[in-house]
């Protein structure tokens, strides 16, 4: 089944450009676009897209409060933040608000293609200094719900980079079961993605910084 993906982005020839080389890839399918934040909620709502790539800077509303509202309301729908200037501020915020990962505008389109998969199947791709780097700012969460010893391999895996089906054939268990695990540990660690999931891991110890995947 084609990834379904949902392009938010204020200049039209950009949502053209990633259109045209996305439907190049049989396994991804453009089924929307936004030309601003409030209507990249409005039609994730109503497509309920795998994938939001989510421009940071738009009028009406900007990315970042449309990616906190679309993680919140649509939690199996991962957004790939796509910024022109790789800003301390952009990423964090993007990270804080639940996306999954970030990318430049001028990433290459296989390694545009590459990033969609792997957010789909549930991959952190956080370059170690990366993480470094969000680790100091992004804050860990407060009180959060002891996990059971099968939420903590699962995160323990996730933060590794291994997709969905990586941890499920790791744990011998469904795939589906992985994605209820996963829903359960952002619920008790009260973040919005898997990449803050993946940060809370790499702060208590489960996973040094170095693990997660380089991404690309």
């Amino acid at each position: 089944m084609a990834i379904r993906i949902l392009i938010a982005d204020d200049h039209s020839v950009v949502r053209q450009g990633l259109q045209m080389f996305l439907s190049l890839d049989p396994e991804l399918v453009v089924v929307g676009e936004a030309a601003d934040g409030a209507e990249a909620v409005h039609l994730a709502r109503l497509l309920e897209p795998d994938i939001v790539l989510m421009d940071l800077v738009m009028p009406v509303m900007d990315g970042i409060t449309a990616t906190a509202t679309i993680r919140r309301e649509l939690p199996d729908t991962e957004v790939l933040a796509l910024t022109s200037v790789l800003e301390d501020a952009s990423v964090v915020g993007a990270v804080r608000a639940g996306a999954i990962g970030y990318l430049l505008k001028d990433t290459q389109a296989e390694a545009l293609c590459r990033a969609i998969k792997a957010a789909a199947a549930g991959q952190v791709q956080l370059t170690p200094q990366a993480a470094a780097r969000l680790m100091q700012v992004v804050s860990a969460p407060e009180s959060p719900e002891a996990l059971t010893e099968r939420e903590t391999e699962v995160l323990r895996l996730l933060a590794q980079g291994q997709s969905n089906k990586q941890i499920a054939h790791s744990l011998h268990i469904a795939e589906k079961t992985v994605k209820v695990h996963v829903s359960n540990i952002l619920g008790k660690l009260g973040v919005q993605s898997r990449t803050q999931a993946t940060l809370y891991a790499i702060r208590v110890g489960l996973v040094s910084a170095s693990s997660p995947e380089t991404a690309g």
